[in-house]
């Protein structure tokens, strides 16, 4: 193994806050629990009273940035104080199991091209982890459509064919190399702002690398950003400008009717 393959990852999480998240604390114990620690840095737009309290308790590092303009600017504003190479944004309300940290800095070292690297992961309503349902199962076919049994693909049109059917690669099960993707998030977007983000990364020479299994938990509840998306109808409208990047727009409007469906899950 060559010293760059086996020198300590450069790696940091980065957790987007907005005000008192009730879910925040849930998300840095978890961040904390690693089997392989790594730096945690909350970045809020509107600081809640009890933020800054939470956050060095759990030994996480707290930067305020203004004025808040939406997710996308405060995804990037995450981003550009993570002082790291390899990034994972932390989504607030989700939790991360214990050996996420580990594995994916065991599959970077594997794969030296990589881009970004994901993960599997299951729902979390309330206390209850749920491993499949109609959405998951969707992503899951569409990953295994996409790496075809392999758990790295590098090839422009295989990164594509991953994304060209809809977002299979949660955002928050990413963990991603800011200098060799100089990622930005598009601040126009509302909810999918990921995977157009990817759709130009797979552009890029490097690799794509993907975790099966599932090392993270994603907070499904009516005042998540997701639920917002759907009850404003911005999710249906920005689903049809992606699969037009892809393909013919009446194939488009097919394909974005079909993936609705298994929003109603």
């Amino acid at each position: 193994m060559s010293g760059a393959a086996s020198a300590p990852l450069d790696h940091v999480y980065v957790v987007p806050a907005f005000g008192d998240s009730p879910h925040l604390e849930a998300c840095l114990a978890s961040l904390a629990s690693q089997q392989r620690a790594s730096p945690v840095v909350v970045s809020a737009s509107v600081p809640g009273r009890r933020l800054t309290e939470v956050a060095k308790h759990y030994g996480a590092r707290c930067v305020v940035h203004g004025p808040n303009r939406g997710i996308g600017h405060d995804w990037n504003a995450a981003v550009d104080a993570a002082g790291a190479d390899w990034v994972t944004i932390a989504h607030q309300d989700d939790v991360y199991l214990p050996e996420f940290g580990a594995r994916v800095a065991a599959a970077v070292r594997k794969a030296p091209n990589a881009l970004l690297v994901s993960t599997g992961y299951a729902e979390l309503r309330g206390t209850q982890v749920r491993r499949h349902s109609l959405l998951l199962e969707i992503k899951r076919l569409l990953l295994a459509f996409g790496y075809l049994g392999r758990d790295e693909i590098a090839h422009t049109s295989a990164k594509r064919r991953l994304l060209r059917f809809g977002c299979s690669i949660a955002c928050p099960t990413v963990t991603f190399s800011r200098t060799r993707t100089r990622l930005r998030f598009d601040e126009h977007m509302h909810t999918n702002l990921d995977w157009e983000a990817w759709t130009r990364v797979a552009e890029l020479d490097g690799s794509f690398v993907h975790l099966p299994q599932i090392l993270m938990l994603h907070r499904v509840h009516p005042d998540s950003e997701t639920s917002a998306g759907l009850l404003s109808g911005a999710r249906a409208s920005e689903d049809l400008e992606m699969f037009t990047r892809f393909w013919p727009l009446p194939i488009a409007r097919l394909i974005a009717h079909l993936y609705a469906l298994s929003y109603h899950n």
